[in-house]
């Protein structure tokens, strides 16, 4: 997970350096847009702290409470990110550019207002960059929104979303702030905090449909149940896989537990040995395989 917290803790700065300058800018310029993105900025501030507990806590070893480990605490810290992105981002910026519109305030000190959105896109690109960056060590030749559709690594796509979501934002505001200006229309900010909000809840509503199937316990890569069933046929005493189950249990971490029909005539010690290499033989396929129950048995 060293990569992870790596993203995290570099996302973590550039968020705190540009929701002060966002705030300050906000102040000045009285704008909307501006004062939405300082919110939305803050709020990753937070949703990065709490990516980092999940982080850490999933590392915790199994103990009697928790015997298969803690590393659903990720899925869970990233399904409290998204709520938070959600509504302590995006339900804010749509309230702020509703009540905007219908009272619309005048910008001032707009070169403020660009020096730091142009600031903070710099910041943001770098930090979405780096992003894109470890998902592509991670995701192979697969697309990218196939990995991120189906990637079991969760606090990596949320602060993806968040940053992805952040670059949006900041191009909005933008060209929300420049119309504002060229217009003499205040009601273009307020369009702009608008649209940022909506690219939160979409990003939100997004992030949440995915964490949650990891919360509730999904299906880990279908690849590792053909590779479970292609090391059963090299062994001389499974005659068959009767069934396979898996679950993720975190990032990088997966229960596997099956059925197996043995060779008839073996012993209590050659069903052990059997079973004994059935299961190095998948540990050595597929390292991610923490918990691996092997049953043996002659009946679907």
């Amino acid at each position: 997970m060293a990569g992870e917290i790596k993203e995290i803790l570099k996302s973590l700065a550039v968020n705190v350096s540009i929701a002060t300058a966002k705030g300050v800018a906000a102040f000045f310029t009285g704008s909307g847009t501006m004062l939405a993105e300082a919110i939305h900025s803050s709020a990753d501030c937070i949703n990065q702290v709490l990516l980092l507990i999940g982080v850490t806590r999933a590392k915790k070893p199994p103990d009697e409470k928790f015997p298969l480990g803690y590393g659903r605490s990720v899925y869970f810290w990233s399904f409290i990110v998204a709520l938070l992105l959600f509504s302590g981002g995006g339900v804010f910026s749509v309230y702020e550019g509703v009540h905007k519109l219908d009272h619309p305030e005048p910008v001032d000190h707009v070169g403020w207002g660009f020096a730091i959105l142009g600031f903070s896109l710099v910041l943001e690109g770098w930090a979405t960059w780096g992003n894109l960056v470890e998902m592509k060590k991670r995701r192979g030749s697969v697309g990218l929104f196939t990995y991120l559709r189906d990637t079991k690594d969760s606090d990596l796509v949320v602060l993806f979303g968040e940053n992805a979501a952040a670059v949006l934002g900041l191009v909005f505001a933008i060209g929300a702030l420049g119309l504002a200006v060229v217009t003499g229309d205040p009601r273009w900010d307020s369009v702009g905090s608008l649209l940022i909000g909506l690219v939160l809840i979409g990003v939100a509503i997004f992030l949440g449909r995915e964490v949650m199937s990891l919360l509730l316990g999904e299906r880990a890569d279908p690849q590792i149940e053909l590779i479970v069933k292609e090391v059963a046929t090299t062994q001389p005493n499974i005659l068959r896989l009767i069934r396979v189950l898996t679950v993720q249990q975190g990032p990088g971490e997966v229960m596997v537990a099956c059925k197996v029909h043995l060779v008839d005539g073996l012993d209590t010690r050659g069903v052990v040995e059997t079973i004994d290499t059935f299961e190095k033989a998948i540990h050595a396929r597929v390292p991610d395989i923490r918990w691996l129950f092997v049953e043996p048995d002659d009946d679907d």
